[in-house]
């Protein structure tokens, strides 16, 4: 079996320090120098001929910076013989341009999906793409994994008797019926509409949700302006607690502040994906780690297992 090499880069170090803790492997150094010109130069510090490369690189802001590092990661990777590359990306940000809803604009998601095979990807490892379209954006292998059982998991230590999961959109209806699933518990939907980044309506709640204790969850929170609507929503139907669940915390700006601060909010649940802004945290939130859940899928990548069974049932 080839050696397996795992090097970062720099947009979330601590969590691939925990990766390859939990896999047992050495994180090997990068040296990332930026020039008087403003480019990069990328050298990977450790021996890659014919071994099975692992790239850990979490696409956040800031995004066009940490997507170049990406770049030329692969290109020095393959350049110095990699049998095999993998880009371990627990958060595609491009993901959320995964369509042409406006006359004359781009599709990011697909865009930068074929960039990244044309630097030298031979595999993607993901957790909770945006959309499900996004996955057929790429032409080489991708694994999609959910945090939705360490999600679980968590609130299963709550009372839940009185309890329902609310989706902010339909578009997340799946996601989160499997959630619901899981806890034994009912599920509703809000009736979105986006207007821009930070504009949206929410105009209905498909669902009872009076005087229950509610569980939002979303893929990821950004400036937190779906929830804040949300929210409100839920209030106007006497939903008697709120709690918030998402992969992917972003928390651009002060939507933390803003979401943190709400009353009825008792708790703030996300993932470490990404890295908190500016170290950004507040008491009513709770990061859990997918560390071992990636190790584990490296893990089994490397070894030629089947990956199904970590994401089979959402």
């Amino acid at each position: 079996m080839r050696d397996i090499a795992v090097f970062s880069g720099s947009a979330h170090p601590d969590l691939a320090a925990e990766i390859c803790t939990q896999l047992g492997a050495a994180l090997n150094p990068v040296r990332i120098q930026r020039f008087a010109n403003d480019c990069l130069e990328v050298q990977l510090q450790a021996n890659c001929r014919e071994h099975d490369v692992f790239l850990i690189q979490p696409i956040v802001p800031p995004v066009q910076e940490h997507l170049v590092e990406l770049f030329l990661m692969l290109d020095a990777a393959r350049g110095a013989s990699a049998a095999r590359i993998t880009v371990v990306m627990p958060h595609y940000a491009y993901a959320r341009s995964d369509k042409k809803d406006a006359p004359r604009i781009s599709i990011g998601g697909r865009l930068m999906a074929d960039l990244l095979t044309t630097a030298g990807a031979n595999r993607v490892l993901a957790m909770t793409l945006h959309s499900p379209q996004v996955h057929g954006f790429f032409s080489v292998p991708v694994d999609q994994l959910h945090a939705l059982r360490e999600l679980a998991a968590h609130f299963q230590a709550h009372d839940l008797s009185n309890t329902v999961v609310v989706s902010p959109d339909l578009g997340n209806a799946k996601p989160a019926s499997a959630f619901a699933r899981m806890l034994g518990v009912p599920v509703a939907a809000g009736a979105k509409q986006r207007f821009a980044d930070d504009n949206v309506t929410i105009s209905a709640i498909i669902g009872e949700v009076a005087g229950c204790d509610i569980i939002v969850l979303d893929d990821e929170i950004a400036k937190g302006s779906t929830l804040i609507e949300l929210m409100d929503r839920l209030r106007e139907r006497d939903a008697r607690s709120i709690r918030i669940a998402c992969t992917h915390g972003l928390f651009a700006g002060d939507a933390l502040r803003r979401l943190g601060d709400q009353p009825d909010v008792e708790e703030i649940v996300c993932t470490n994906t990404v890295p908190l802004a500016n170290g950004t945290t507040h008491p009513k939130l709770t990061v859990l780690s997918v560390a071992p859940l990636l190790a584990e899928a490296i893990r089994r990548i490397h070894n030629g297992e089947s990956v199904s069974a970590l994401f089979h049932d959402a």
